[in-house]
């Protein structure tokens, strides 16, 4: 039986914690758990046969970090195949061997963080996924559980090899922090987005928390999904008594917590770590098997597409969508394209972002260019530093699908028509990666002149995408805003389509509104009129020019006489903080072609901003080197620049940081650029014998047993940036590598991260090893797991909850010292 069926008139109950009811079976401090499918597979037996009995419909195999990283070819299948076999196996022994069980495939996150953050191409990560995938499937797993992943990107990878090498229905769960968000930021109306956009089947959250701590989670998830919703949380926090791992939720209150999520319309239940088979007893009883809220995976009907960080939902506030990174009357964007001037086009991302946009336009195409190569490497490039989603503009189908590919959420893509053969070749791209399609009105007979017309072609395209599996909510319609100097009827026919197609057909549209104007003089005044009354008869989205003062004038206005402005707070922000800007100098630039004055020095508000840090906040890399290498060329002390310039840059990305306004991965960005600037900083200091930016020697490891370096090197980066000798053991570090790594360098600072509370053990230990050996040092621990409370009780000086509080913690003992 598919699962998929089962779950239309079933609540489906998954397991709980495998790793820690392996550890209270004597699961040693540093042990792979997936060896013991091969080693004691009576015990995997028993485990999976408790959770059965207890109401389980689901067992989840024993190869939660099973993969190419971590084990052989050959292992890998072992362990893999067994594993499945044993759920199997347990089915048979259960007490109820007549009601539907299922057998899914557990993958967990491989635990490298992916370009452009990590060192990990993201199509080696989907490589490593689908070699796991792969073997379960063909080992007979019934599903596949994707689970406790922490970042968007790696969710995505992970997905996308499940759905290429397989057809199995596959469930993804999300970990989430207290702050409601994943480690690099996503926001679970992110996840749901780009995960229904890639075709999960269900998907929720997991691990990190326990059920009351994921309530405000949970509920985002329902208001924002149409697929099903899978809610497994911890048993609380761990501590450890006399020597043990125990949670500080037991079955009676996650039970109750559960039963209420349910009754929501979370579809599928479970636990993670420390949820014995007590705990889904409780929650079966009281929950049932039948379905209380039906209709809560019914179809939103929600338009929306997604950064890494956010999703922007399409309703009654219009869009703006930044038209500037496009070569189309550009002279100097034509020549950064030619150039491969990455740094120049960034900075017009970041200035539209400023600007007050929602979404950026991605249009490089030249005759001149290998357009797919580029395309692909200015998504990632913006992405790396601006969290606003991304409009993949191309009619190149090869490019559009490599964009699509490594974007990092649902993009917008524009576009497709009404021409069969671009239907062809666009909505397969669609179906597969997710997006919003932009639609244009136009077929083989070209753009008609009447909006009639154009809506016919509109009802066309609605029709075959459907074919293709693309929903309605996931299609924009561009009713075409032609030049009203050629045609003095055109705005008439673009207006009276959009109104039909949005009102009477149900879809989103959208416009380049600046197009109307072209040939005019006084373009601005046309412009924003057109688009004041575009937005009164239901504009969704403008692709426009922010620099337009005009423009921005008519969209603000707009949001407050509309009550889209709570106590016109945006209209007042706009008009309090408004400099007019510019006509840009370029000969014949149209006059809308504008830019903001002075853009051409980067300042803050309070006009303390330099161009260095200003590019190391940004995470601009490359500017920041050059500039650096400018200033030490014109005689500036680099232990000056370090000390006025790299870190007060940094320490204001890091407080944005710790008060949530910036993400980890601006966070990693401007690390990297600071890293730049160190860079020709160190040349220089090279030459000056005695002289040494260093604050210390700093040893870090992930402990025995755990693979998962994502949190350690992240750490490790930005210790790096702030001045500090780093010694990275890497993972999976015994206590007395750790030791004698201390020994040999002098270090008076130790980090040890650990992901999964099977490898917290590891840690104790570790701390143990280093009080005896090496008594002077300094330890700090951090990860997924680890509260404060276990910090103190494992012996360690400071808990670090993210990689600034170890910055902070390592900062203050080297001033202290």
């Amino acid at each position: 039986m598919d699962i998929r069926e089962y779950m239309k008139e079933h609540t489906v109950y998954f397991d709980g914690g495998m790793g820690t009811m392996l550890q209270a079976r004597g699961l040693q401090p540093g042990e792979l758990p997936e060896r013991w499918n091969k080693d004691h597979p009576d015990e995997i037996t028993d485990i999976h046969r408790l959770y059965f009995d207890a109401g389980a419909d689901v067992g989840s195999a024993n190869t939660f970090g099973a993969n190419s990283f971590k084990y052989s070819d050959e292992e890998l299948k072992c362990y893999i195949t067994e594993g499945i076999s044993l759920v199997k196996k347990a089915m048979t022994l259960t007490k109820d061997k007549d009601r539907p069980m299922f057998a899914a495939l557990d993958v967990g996150s491989i635990g490298r963080l992916l370009k452009p953050y990590g060192d990990l191409d993201f199509d080696e990560a989907v490589d490593v996924y689908a070699k796991t995938i792969r073997i379960g499937a063909e080992a007979g797993a019934d599903l596949v559980i994707i689970e406790t992943m922490n970042d968007s990107y790696d969710t995505k990878a992970a997905l996308l090899a499940c759905k290429e090498v397989c057809d199995l229905p596959v469930f993804v769960s999300n970990a989430y922090g207290e702050d409601g968000k994943l480690m690099t930021g996503a926001s679970p109306s992110a996840m749901v987005a780009m995960l229904e956009g890639l075709g999960a089947d269900v998907i929720g959250v997991n691990c990190s928390l326990g059920p009351k701590q994921l309530e405000g989670v949970v509920d985002e998830y329902l208001k924002y999904s149409s697929v099903p919703i899978i809610v497994q949380p911890n048993a609380g926090l761990p501590r450890v008594e006399n020597g043990k791992t125990v949670f500080d939720v037991y079955p009676e209150e996650f039970s109750d917590v559960m039963k209420s999520f349910i009754e929501k319309g979370v579809r599928v239940a479970g636990g993670c770590c420390g949820t014995t088979p007590d705990y889904i007893a409780a929650t079966v009883e009281k929950s049932g098997r039948g379905v209380p809220n039906p209709h809560a995976t019914d179809d939103k009907n929600i338009t929306m597409i997604s950064s890494y960080t956010h999703a922007v939902i399409f309703d009654k506030s219009p869009i703006l969508i930044g038209e500037r990174i496009n070569p189309t009357g550009k002279k100097k964007f034509k020549e950064a394209l030619r150039n491969n001037d990455i740094d120049y086009i960034l900075g017009e991302g970041l200035r539209q972002q400023e600007r007050g946009v929602h979404v950026l336009d991605v249009n490089v195409g030249l005759p001149e260019i290998d357009e797919p190569k580029l395309l692909d490497t200015v998504t990632k490039e913006l992405q790396a530093i601006i969290n606003l989603p991304l409009q993949i503009d191309t009619t190149d189908t090869i490019a559009m699908e490599r964009a699509l590919r490594h974007y990092n959420g649902k993009a917008m893509i524009n576009s497709v028509n009404g021409k069969e053969e671009v239907m062809e070749a666009v909505f397969p791209l669609v179906a597969k990666y997710g997006g919003l399609c932009v639609a244009l009105t136009l077929d083989e007979g070209g753009i008609p002149e009447t909006a009639s017309e154009r809506v016919k072609i509109a009802e066309k395209i609605i029709k075959t995408a459907e074919k293709y599996g693309v929903k309605k909510k996931d299609l924009i319609f561009d009713t075409l805003a032609m030049a009203i100097s050629a045609d003095t009827t055109a705005a008439l026919a673009t207006l009276g389509s959009l109104g039909t197609i949005k009102h009477e057909l149900g879809c989103h549209t959208s416009l380049g509104v600046s197009n109307i104007s072209f040939g005019l003089p006084l373009r601005e005044t046309i412009t924003s009129t057109f688009f004041a009354i575009a937005l009164e008869d239901g504009l969704s989205a403008a692709i426009m020019n922010p620099f337009a003062d005009d423009m921005m004038k008519t969209y603000y206005s707009f949001r407050a006489l509309h009550a889209l402005d709570d106590n016109c707070g945006d209209y007042i922000e706009f008009a309090t903080n408004f400099v007019p800007s510019v006509p840009a100098p370029a000969a014949g630039a149209a006059a809308g072609d504008r830019v903001p004055a002075g853009s051409g020095t980067p300042a803050s508000k309070d006009g303390e901003t330099s161009p260095l840090k200003h590019a190391i906040i940004k995470g601009l890399k490359e500017k920041a080197a050059a500039i650096t290498k400018e200033m030490l060329e014109g005689g500036a002390d680099p232990l000056e620049i370090v000390s006025t310039e790299v870190i007060p840059a940094l320490d204001k990305v890091g407080e944005g940081f710790e008060k949530k306004t910036m993400f980890l991965p601006q966070l990693l960005m401007s690390a990297e650029a600071s890293q730049y600037a160190f860079e020709q900083i160190k040349i220089v200091m090279n030459n000056r014998p005695g002289e040494s930016v260093s604050r210390g020697k700093f040893v870090i490891a992930t402990v025995k047993g755990d693979i998962h370096d994502i949190g350690k090197n992240i750490v490790k980066l930005l210790l790096e940036n702030y001045g500090f000798d780093v010694e990275d053991l890497g993972r999976d570090v015994p206590p007395e590598t750790v030791v004698e790594a201390v020994k040999r360098t002098g270090a008076g600072l130790v980090g040890l991260s650990a992901l999964m509370t099977t490898t917290v053990p590891a840690m104790e230990d570790t701390i143990k090893m280093l009080r005896k050996e090496a008594p002077g040092v300094k330890i700090v621990v951090g990860g997924a797991v680890l509260t404060q409370e276990y910090a103190d009780k494992i012996g360690a000086d400071h808990y670090a909850k993210d990689a600034m509080a170890t910055v902070r913690y390592a900062c203050e003992q080297a001033e202290n010292n």
